[in-house]
C-alpha cells in the first residue's frame, strides 16, 4: 500500500505541477514580464513547487529530515539525472551569459547552505536568511533583464537568443481567469499529492527500518525532479540547450533558499550526521561539475552525460548499502 501511495503521490504532483506551471506563467506573460524572467524564475519555482509542498507537508508530519533530503536529493538529481540523461540523446554547448551569473550565484548557495547544515539545525533565523536570499535572487533577476525588454521592439531585429529560446519553449499563454483557475487547481493537486507521498514515504521508511532522511533522498527526490527532467526533454529535443540548463540551476537556487526556507519556518529541521559527511558534498561535487560547461562553454555531449548518469547510479548504489 505505501507504494501505491508513492506512486499516487508522484502522479498527482507531476500533473498537477504542470498545470501550475502553465497558469502561472500564463500571467506572468499577460502582465507584462519578459519571457527570460520567466523562464528562470517562475517556471524554475514552478518546477521545484513538488518540492516545496512536500517539505513544507514534512515539517507538519513531523518528519523534517524527510524535506531535507527531498532537498539535498533533487538537486543532486537535477544536475547528475535531469542534465545527464537527456543530454546523452541531445547534447548541446551552452552559449548563454545570463545562466552564468545565475549558476555562480547556485554554487554561493549551495556554500552557504552546507554552512549553516555545520551551524547545527535549520531555525527561522535561518530560514529568515534562505528567504532573503531568494529575494534578492529575484530582484536581481528582473534588473538584469529590464535591457533584454528594452530592445524587444518591431524595428530592432537583435535580441537576447535565450529569449528567443524560452519563447518558442513556453506555450501560447492562456486568459488571465483560466490561468488563476489553473494555479489553484495545480495548488490544490500538489498539497494533495505531496500528502500521500509523505505518508507512503514515512511507511516505506518504517518498512525497511530506514530514516525518513534516506527516503527523502532517494525515492521522493527523483520523484519530485520529475517535472525538471519533462521541462529538460522538451528544451534540447527542441535545441534549446540553455532553457534546460537554465531550468535546472534556477531550480536549484529555489530548493536551496524557498524549500528550506519555508520548511524551517514550520519547524527546525535537524542535519543527520551522514548529511554532513556524504551527501552535502555530492551535492557540491555536482553543483561544481557544471562550471567547465558553464564557465569555459565545454559541448555538454553523450560521454558527459554518461558520467553524470554513472555517477547517479554510484551515489544511489553507495546510499542504499549505507542505509
Amino acid at each position: 500500500m505505501s507504494y501505491i501511495l508513492v506512486i499516487v503521490g508522484l502522479i498527482f504532483l507531476v500533473i498537477a505541477g504542470n498545470i501550475m506551471i502553465r497558469g502561472a506563467v500564463s500571467i506572468a506573460e499577460n502582465f507584462g514580464l519578459s519571457k527570460l524572467v520567466i523562464g528562470l524564475t517562475v517556471v524554475a519555482f514552478g518546477t521545484s513547487a513538488p518540492e516545496l509542498v512536500v517539505g513544507i507537508n514534512a515539517a507538519l508530519t513531523g518528519v523534517p529530515t524527510l524535506a531535507l533530503g527531498n532537498m539535498v536529493g533533487s538537486n543532486i538529481a537535477n544536475i547528475l539525472l535531469v542534465i545527464g540523461l537527456p543530454i546523452i540523446f541531445f547534447p548541446f554547448a551552452f552559449e548563454g551569459r545570463e545562466i552564468k551569473q545565475n549558476y555562480i550565484l547556485m554554487l554561493a548557495g549551495t556554500l552557504i547552505f552546507i554552512l549553516l547544515c555545520f551551524n547545527g539545525p535549520f531555525t527561522k533565523v535561518d530560514a529568515l536568511l534562505l528567504i532573503a536570499l531568494l529575494l534578492i535572487f529575484l530582484v536581481n533577476s528582473y534588473k538584469r533583464s529590464q535591457p533584454t525588454v528594452a530592445v524587444l521592439r518591431p524595428d530592432v531585429s537583435i535580441v537576447d537568443p535565450l529569449e528567443n529560446n524560452i519563447k518558442e519553449v513556453l506555450e501560447k499563454p492562456l486568459t488571465t481567469p483560466r490561468a488563476i483557475l489553473s494555479v489553484l487547481i495545480g495548488l490544490l493537486g500538489l498539497v494533495y499529492g505531496a500528502d500521500i507521498l509523505v505518508k507512503g514515504g514515512v511507511e516505506i521508511a518504517r518498512d525497511f527500518n530506514v530514516s525518513e532522511a534516506v527516503i527523502g533522498l532517494t525515492i521522493i527526490a527523483v520523484g519530485t525532479s520529475l517535472p525538471e527532467l519533462v521541462t529538460a526533454i522538451i528544451a534540447l529535443k527542441k535545441n534549446h540547450g540553455e532553457v534546460a540548463l537554465g531550468n535546472v540551476i534556477g531550480s536549484n537556487i529555489f530548493n536551496l533558499f524557498a524549500i528550506m526556507g519555508g520548511t524551517a519556518l514550520v519547524a527546525d529541521v535537524p542535519v543527520p550526521a551522514s548529511f554532513l559527511s556524504i551527501d552535502l558534498w555530492v551535492m557540491l561535487i555536482s553543483s561544481a561539475a557544471l562550471l567547465p560547461f558553464v564557465i569555459w562553454k565545454i559541448k555538454l555531449n553523450r560521454i558527459t552525460g554518461l558520467i553524470f548518469c554513472s555517477g547517479y547510479i554510484i551515489y544511489m548504489v553507495t546510499l542504499s548499502n549505507s542505509s
